[in-house]
């Protein structure tokens, strides 16, 4: 008994000093998956509508990569970041792993995805889209992705996977791209609306007008892209419910977190994405 007494403690102890160490201290949910809400809803909003819209098989797999590179992306930072430094952290080779998972999901999901299309017409958008997510990788090795460039050209590039969704589920090449344009009309005026609040939420100024005006210009855009008969009705009524929730955000005087703005806008691509959806599916 004594020694079975001996055993357990010394299995204790091993696991005292294990806990102890830097590596048990390091959180793996904050290198493995990104925080940021806008980040999840403008990179999952293309998948979402392109699978309801256009689903098959290699669009499910298309999907499968899109997640594992949009998850790549955060780990990658993170080790651009410690390379930058010149040093290494307990959380770097937890990123580095991580980035093979995702980047390894990324690919297989794509390699799936061009076996089972019946042609390769659906990297077209990728392709296009290719130096927007160069200009977004540059930055985050730079330890700037939260600049404006970098953003906007990253949602633009995440957005176009909507377009090969709808080309690997057999859509034409101008509705398919419209998608995209969709997208982008929904996008870029959000970008800048929300860092307009989070600069009046720090108490510094913010250009109202010209988040209105980029509103404006997208509801344009989709209500031309409806009388050309490429994208649904619906799709007006959803820009012009983003153009109200600009209007009257920056008139709201209720004390509002930067997570609050971040889950709201969540909802608001949901409503944009399942309005263009049943546009397409019922109208």
């Amino acid at each position: 008994m004594s020694q079975v007494a001996q055993f357990g403690n010394q299995l204790r102890k091993n696991a005292a000093a294990d806990s102890a160490s830097p590596a048990a201290r390091v959180r793996v949910k904050t290198v493995a998956l990104p925080v940021e809400h806008g980040g999840w809803g403008l990179s999952l909003e293309p998948v979402v509508l392109g699978l309801l819209v256009a689903p098959s098989w290699p669009g499910l797999f298309l999907s499968l990569a899109t997640l594992g590179a949009f998850l790549a992306r955060h780990p990658l930072k993170i080790v651009a970041g410690d390379r930058r430094r010149g040093r290494r952290f307990p959380r770097t080779p937890i990123a580095e792993r991580f980035v093979i998972l995702y980047g390894g999901i990324a690919t297989l999901g794509l390699v799936a995805a061009f076996k089972t299309a019946a042609s390769g017409e659906f990297l077209l958008p990728l392709v296009l889209a290719a130096p927007l997510a160069s200009i977004q990788l540059i930055y985050d090795t730079k330890g700037r992705s939260r600049e404006l460039l970098p953003e906007v050209a990253g949602s633009i590039a995440m957005a176009s996977v909507a377009a090969s969704l709808a080309l690997a589920g057999g859509w034409s090449r101008p509705l398919a791209f419209s998608l995209w344009l969709v997208l982008a009309a929904r996008i870029v005026p959000t970008i800048l609306f929300v860092r307009a609040r989070l600069r009046l939420l720090r108490g510094h100024a913010a250009c109202m007008a010209s988040v209105i005006l980029a509103h404006s210009a997208a509801t344009a855009v989709v209500l031309a892209l409806v009388r050309m008969r490429l994208v649904p009705m619906p799709a007006v009524a959803a820009s012009l419910v983003l153009l109200l929730r600009a209007a009257f955000g920056f008139t709201e005087r209720r004390p509002i977190t930067a997570k609050r703005v971040g889950l709201r806008e969540l909802g608001f691509g949901a409503i944009t994405v399942f309005a263009v959806a049943a546009g397409y599916l019922f109208g």
